[in-house]
């Protein structure tokens, strides 16, 4: 099945049920619309696109912050045959123009946040793009564009396009995040997209009475995968523009969510706030929220041990994958092993996966190795980059670049990137271990361990450290709580700041090896109040 006929069947079966929500606490805001108006805004998007010359195989960027619009404009783009490129609302302007020509995007669709980065570039993006739409309202629409109500007002609500889709044709062109160099750009098909319905699908159990909370960036594939769940199912989804623990809360209570994806950081805001009285839970209305689910990172064990302690009737999941596997659930956990906190699991639905060496031999037991996994979720390729897709691809298999290992019940355990390894002294070392352990101390928020140059050594492990608030945090502290790992994993440098992470919640560490590794004069024996 084409993903578009899943929108088609939604708007016969649950024509005038509400599809999404969108909620901005900051304003006070909440906007709804019905299975009935998405379809038919696509619809209109289509045709309006079909009227201007957009054909099968042509590219249109969508460059917008998470609201009401944003899906009903990327299904518009696929109903067309046209690929839909989703870019990273962070990006700057050099990235837009990196990945706009790359794309050879003949329409950018826009917000309005992104007028002055778009502006800074616009005669070198015009080389391919040929028309401008403007999401935002109509007097701040800027004279090189047409408005997007306006682009759509008069054009036939009633049916798509007749184009000839195939499940194998082209359908979406996703960006990296870029964390380790410029954005790679991942080529997906109809098969790729229609095939994660059905994984979120197997592996949560969606209902049409279930009700999804989408907080996470829509141009990234984690987010939308997870709410294409509920899309099979035709069930309701809710948009929150805006992050906070008591937001989040709000919106489950009085939404009624009862499916939740949260990144780590989210997570771990929401036990601090719950921890520090100024969230009070017996105050809303939570005995609907039946799932939990996280990824995107590493999850510490110790956080879903504390998150139970607080949710203890909730179950628990977590979902491994990358943009190169249409998003998460290539592995995961599972419902049923939410007492075996730790591993990020065994093979998704429809998918599998093995641990090998740098030869490609399987690996076994406690050994550490490349992850690969292979199914109907692999990317078609690299756009216009052979040689990168020839190394990730082989035989169908998909190398993630992550290394991992089996426990001895058989599941696998997410070690690190990597890249993110850090080799001191002849020995390996893997960050994701070292912040796992630290994230057990109560009084540490966030950690992100990173290797700086050492003549000597090589490499040496250093830790950047953020505090809870409220919490008084010393070197000789973090000295003292770290003699209970191995003498080799010991951090060397201990930095007290913030862990940036990035909108999916990966942490930044090119940017923080950048400001570390490169300023060794700063005093590690500040404290943090």
């Amino acid at each position: 099945m084409i993903i578009t006929e899943i929108l088609t069947r939604n708007a016969l079966m649950y024509k005038g049920e509400t599809a999404l929500v969108e909620r901005i606490p900051a304003l006070n805001s909440r906007k709804t619309i019905t299975w009935e108006e998405f379809y038919k805004t696509s619809n209109r998007l289509a045709n309006a696109f079909e009227n201007h010359g957009i054909q099968k195989g042509d590219k249109i960027v969508q460059l917008m912050t998470n609201c009401l619009e944003w899906l009903p404009i990327y299904f518009g783009i696929l109903y067309t045959g046209a690929w839909a490129v989703p870019l990273n609302f962070r990006f700057e302007s050099d990235k837009i123009l990196l990945c706009t020509n790359t794309a050879e995007a003949k329409v950018f669709i826009f917000g309005e946040e992104f007028i002055e980065r778009i502006e800074a570039i616009q005669d070198e993006l015009e080389k391919y793009v040929q028309l401008w739409i403007f999401t935002g309202p109509a007097n701040l629409c800027p004279d090189w564009a047409v408005q997007y109500d306006t682009f759509i007002e008069t054009q036939s609500a009633d049916t798509p396009p007749d184009v000839d889709l195939d499940v194998e044709d082209a359908a979406a062109l996703y960006f990296t995040s870029g964390t380790t160099g410029n954005p790679k750009a991942v080529l997906l098909t109809h098969r790729n997209l229609e095939h994660a319905c059905h994984v979120e699908h197997a592996h949560h159990n969606q209902t049409h009475e279930d009700i999804f909370l989408c907080i996470p960036p829509l141009y990234h594939t984690g987010a939308k995968m997870h709410w294409m769940g509920s899309f099979l199912v035709g069930g309701k989804g809710i948009i929150l523009k805006g992050v906070s623990p008591q937001w989040i809360i709000e919106t489950i209570s009085q939404e009624q969510c009862t499916i939740v994806w949260l990144l780590v950081p989210w997570a771990h805001d929401i036990l601090i706030a719950v921890e520090n009285k100024k969230i009070d839970l017996s105050k809303y209305r939570l005995s609907q929220w039946r799932l939990m689910h996280a990824g995107a990172q590493p999850v510490p064990p110790s956080l879903i041990e504390n998150w139970k302690k607080y949710f203890p009737g909730q179950d628990y999941d977590t979902n491994y994958g990358l943009t190169e596997s249409t998003g998460p659930g290539c592995v995961h956990l599972g419902i049923d092993n939410a007492d075996k906190i730790g591993p990020i699991g065994s093979p998704g639905f429809d998918w599998e996966a093995k641990i090998v060496d740098k030869q490609g031999n399987l690996l076994f037991g406690n050994e550490s190795g490349e992850l690969i996994v292979k199914g109907p979720g692999v990317m078609k390729e690299y756009y216009k980059n052979p040689q990168a897709t020839a190394e990730t691809i082989k035989d169908g298999w998909l190398h993630t670049g992550d290394i991992a290992r089996y426990d001895i019940n058989g599941f696998i355990w997410l070690v690190d990137r990597k890249k993110d390894m850090i080799i001191y002294g002849g020995e390996n070392i893997f960050p994701v271990e070292i912040e796992n352990f630290f994230l057990k101390n109560k009084k540490i928020k966030d950690i992100a361990v990173i290797g700086i140059p050492d003549e000597r050594l090589g490499e040496i492990p250093a830790g950047i450290i953020s505090v809870k608030p409220g919490c008084i945090l010393c070197e000789s502290d973090i000295i003292e709580f770290q003699q209970e790992l191995p003498r080799y994993k010991h951090l060397r440098k201990i930095f007290f700041g913030d862990v940036p992470r990035n909108p999916t919640g990966k942490i930044e560490k090119p940017r923080l090896r950048r400001i570390y590794a490169e300023d060794k004069r700063k005093d590690i024996r500040k404290l943090l109040r």
